[in-house]
């Protein structure tokens, strides 16, 4: 009676063993994982729409000083 018990327990330790290997080794892709570029400020995307044409001087110099 003793035997068959520690069969079913072994199979438990072998799962709990698989299961934790998985988790070690998604949690190591996870991490490689970085965001692509830092968040940009307000005065940075500001500048981008000056620089691309969507805004001319005088709003750009209005928002710039809505932002300081």
């Amino acid at each position: 009676m003793l035997h068959g018990w520690g069969m079913g327990l072994g199979w438990i330790i072998g799962l709990v063993i698989l299961v934790a290997f998985i988790w070690v080794i998604s949690q190591a892709f996870n991490k490689n994982n970085k965001p692509a570029a830092p968040e940009k400020s307000a005065l940075d995307i500001l500048k981008e729409r000056y620089a691309r044409g969507e805004i001319d001087k005088d709003e750009f110099e209005e928002k710039i000083k809505d932002l300081m």
